[in-house]
């Protein structure tokens, strides 16, 4: 018998004195908890339960005709649509012309250009449907339920306790309710097989482990998101844990440093260009850090932990939309969380599980899962960020924090962690029987166990019921309660069942298969993660009212290509595939939906959070109309809305504008009057670009002959462009004779020396050739890129670079003149 199992033999008159060592003995659980020696037969079982479970969800979304919305597919679907579209071209897509007149993908996490099995199934199916992307999504948490149960097999766990680890693993709280968010879901998904390796490397510090290791957490860390910033250092902490409790820590580091070495080299090799570059983008970017008062409305609300027992008691699966839960709209300080965010409903029996033997039993507290409880532990204070005096100190001095924008994201590592508890404790279950503290530990300490778990329960229920009395929605409240009580109390009765009787190996599989068709009810293929395909109908299969708009607006685009112009597009005000379904149908668009975006567009014009709601364009003073200067600059000569000019929102400006096509629900808008793409301008104007988007005027200059140009360039050029005499003279010729994402070719033709000026954004990476000679590029009209270039004929080339050891350079200093301001 075990030394928490076993009875301790003390009175209540004799507990005083050696109570508190009692106590830790108890608390401190068996030194191994009946392991049990997986066989290949063990493994298998096991892997076909989750990978047969996860067959089913799949088969759910299937079989709705439903796919995973929101961020998937306004956002992700199209990225790898426009990889995939690159590399069947033999080309791999650094740079995006597509999205808010150009974007730096490389540098953008989200981009998925660094996800090896995004990458590689771009290049076998660039054009993979919804539903293929989709089961690619599903295939990495299957690969992350299986990194789970080698973790449990490591641990002695018995393989139906570890398939209750992989199930809440995979499509356990936010697992299932995020599986919009692609790029966390990733991170999450490498977490358990970096984990396995690490403790592998630690068990047997050879060079190869801690290469094997370094791979795989890279792999996870290349997410570049809060997720997979808070799983490092959790495989930090287990590092440094592991030294701690061995003997001698220091002599325990010591003789694993070589392939700790390892591990750090490797992942140094392939996350430091990656990493710099976001870098790099983040600090020219709208959103170069996050301020506390933004990353404390990401927090998670307490009262939300309520749906760890009660799923639906805040209407978070409701069909209709209707929720009342912790919002913007519910919460009386800023609260940017939502039913997704909110929401952690893992099933019954491990709730059971957690409440009953983990925290009133006090097995949460055995040795051989501290770490994993610790880690627990601390994602819950961060998830609940505001909401516990601790966040503020973490977000001021801990590194990294404050580049994020909601704690609440934490609650994947709390995930990760039921998940492991829950397997601990069923196993504990069935190697134990179930737990008996009153017999076991001192009174006082069972009595304080029972009582807290009690207490939190109470508090949670009553909090959530208190939280839906308020928003008028008591009595659905009341009945999603009622129905997870009743759940929670026959998961007892079972438990107690197989205890009495001994037949709890039968109990935990009846468990686990109620965990499994619970996980599959409430969690897959809901309204927190499923919507009919047809919504994003622009991304597959368009709809013939979109292939009319579509087909007029690339036929006068054809039109005016043929001419060797080059016009861009401005989609607004459509359903939600719209917003980057430019990058699948190759239009130039003005506007996109990114969280990402460079910092001077933000500002000078003003596309806003997304592209759906049009009270979110803003028309900064820069941008008063679609017929001011840098609309004519960026070349802005298409609007496609989904209503008709006259009744967009009232701040929106109303050109005269000509309709090519008019539906019902899409209408395509000609403006005319552009400006070419590129010119060659023989007179340049300083200009201070930052003050002039600040004070939102952007100087008068003749846009065929002259050209603004940054004052801290213009030592950069021969001061003789500067002269106002070389205004005016014979027009220049400039042809862009080649267009490709990272490399154009421009043919120049003039009697003057001048500035070619390219309509592209400047962004740093961007080199230029002059007849295959190097050339400075300086930053021109506000926002764009130009090329001094000598008379005569010239060809310029523009090359993105962003690899180069130049940019690498230039994107360290710029971090670390970032760091010190």
């Amino acid at each position: 018998m075990s030394i928490s199992d076993r009875p301790l033999g003390v009175s209540g008159a004799e507990e005083s004195p050696l109570a508190l060592g009692e106590a830790r003995r108890a608390l401190a659980g068996p030194d191994a908890a009946h392991a049990h020696i997986w066989t290949r037969r063990d493994a298998l079982t096991a892997f076909g339960a989750i990978a047969l479970f996860m067959a089913l969800a799949a088969g759910l979304w299937i079989a709705n005709g439903a796919v995973v919305p929101w961020d998937s597919k306004n956002h992700f679907y199209p990225m790898f649509r426009f990889l995939g579209e690159a590399l069947r071209h033999g080309e791999v897509p650094l740079w995006n012309p597509y999205h808010f007149a150009g974007h730096p993908s490389v540098a953008d996490p989200q981009s998925l250009i660094f996800t090896p099995t995004f990458f590689l199934f771009a290049l076998l199916r660039p054009a993979a449907t919804m539903q293929e992307f989709d089961l690619l999504v599903l295939a990495h948490l299957l690969m992350g339920g299986a990194g789970v149960l080698a973790l449990c097999a490591r641990r002695g766990f018995i393989p139906c306790a570890a398939v209750l680890a992989g199930l809440i693993f995979m499509l356990g709280g936010v697992a299932a309710s995020r599986l919009q968010h692609t790029g966390m879901i990733i991170s999450y998904s490498f977490f358990p097989l970096a984990l396995l390796t690490l403790e592998i490397m630690l068990e047997r510090p050879r060079l190869l482990y801690g290469v094997g290791f370094g791979i795989l957490a890279s792999l996870m860390a290349l997410g570049r998101d809060q997720v997979a910033y808070l799983f490092c250092l959790v495989l930090i902490a287990r590092v440094l844990y592991a030294a701690a409790v061995s003997r001698r820590p220091l002599d325990y580091l010591l003789g694993r440093w070589p392939a700790l070495l390892a591990a750090a080299a490797t992942g140094a090799a392939i996350l430091i260009a990656p990493v710099l570059l976001t870098l790099q983008f983040l600090a020219t970017s709208n959103r170069p850090g996050i301020a506390f008062g933004v990353a404390a409305a990401g927090s998670l609300a307490p009262v939300n932990l309520v749906t760890l027992l009660a799923p639906d008691i805040f209407g978070s699966l409701d069909k209709s939309y209707e929720y009342w839960g912790p919002g913007y709209d519910t919460m009386a300080a800023p609260d940017w969380t939502d039913r997704a965010i909110d929401y952690l409903f893992i099933g019954a029996a491990p709730v059971v599980l957690g409440f009953w033997h983990g925290l009133a039993g006090g097995r949460i507290f055995a040795k051989e899962m501290r770490f994993v409880h610790y880690m627990l532990a601390a994602a819950l204070i961060y998830t609940l960020g505001r909401w516990t005096p601790l966040f503020a100190p973490i977000y001021d001095f801990f590194p990294g924090v404050s580049l994020y924008r909601r704690p609440a994201d934490a609650a994947f590592l709390l995930n990760a962690g039921f998940a492991l508890s829950a397997a601990y404790l069923l196993h504990r279950y069935v190697a134990d029987g179930a737990p008996r503290p009153f017999q076991k530990m001192p009174r006082a300490l069972a009595h304080g166990l029972a009582a807290a778990a009690v207490g939190v329960t109470l508090a949670l229920v009553i909090g959530g019921l208190g939280f839906s009395f308020a928003h008028g929605h008591g009595k659905e409240a009341l009945v999603a309660v009622a129905a997870a009580l009743a759940t929670a109390g026959a998961v007892a009765a079972t438990l107690v069942i197989g205890d009495r009787f001994d037949k709890r190996g039968i109990v935990a599989i009846l468990l686990v298969a109620a965990t499994a068709g619970e996980l599959l009810w409430r969690n897959a293929a809901d309204p927190l993660n499923a919507e009919p395909a047809t919504r994003y109908s622009i991304l597959n299969e368009a709809s013939p009212q979109e292939r009319g708009a579509i087909a007029a607006l690339r036929k006068d685009i054809a039109e005016r290509a043929a001419k060797g112009e080059r016009p861009r597009v401005e989609i607004l005000g459509l359903p939600g595939g719209w917003q980057n379904a430019s990058m699948i149908l190759g239009l130039e668009d003005t506007l996109g939906y990114n969280p990402l975006r460079i910092a001077d567009y933000e500002r000078a014009v003003g596309p806003g959070d997304n592209a759906v709601d049009p009270n979110l364009r803003h028309y900064p003073g820069t941008f008063r109309g679609y017929r001011c200067k840098l609309a004519r600059l960026l070349g802005l000569d298409y609007l496609v809305l989904g209503r008709p000019l006259a009744r967009m929102p009232r701040h929106m400006p109303r050109p005269n504008a000509l309709p090519i096509f008019v539906s019902d629900q899409i209408y395509v808008y000609k403006l005319g009057r552009a400006a070419p793409r590129a010119y060659f301008a023989t007179r340049v104007t300083g200009v201070d670009s930052d003050a002039a988007i600040a004070e939102d005027d952007i100087p008068d200059f003749d846009g065929t002959r002259e050209a603004l140009v940054d004052q801290a360039d213009l030592p950069r050029l021969d001061p003789a462009l500067a002269d106002p005499a070389l205004a005016g003279g014979p027009e220049a010729k400039a042809t862009i004779v080649a267009y490709e994402s990272e490399r154009i070719l421009v043919d120049v033709e003039s009697d003057r020396d001048g500035l070619l000026v390219l309509h592209d954004l400047y962004y740093p990476g961007w080199e230029a050739l002059v007849d295959g000679a190097p050339a400075p590029i300086v930053k021109a009209n506000i926002l764009f890129r130009g090329v001094p270039t000598t008379k005569g004929r010239h060809r310029i080339e523009f090359l993105f670079r962003p690899f180069s050891l130049a940019n690498l350079a230039s994107a360290a200093s710029t971090l670390r003149d970032h760091r010190e301001e």
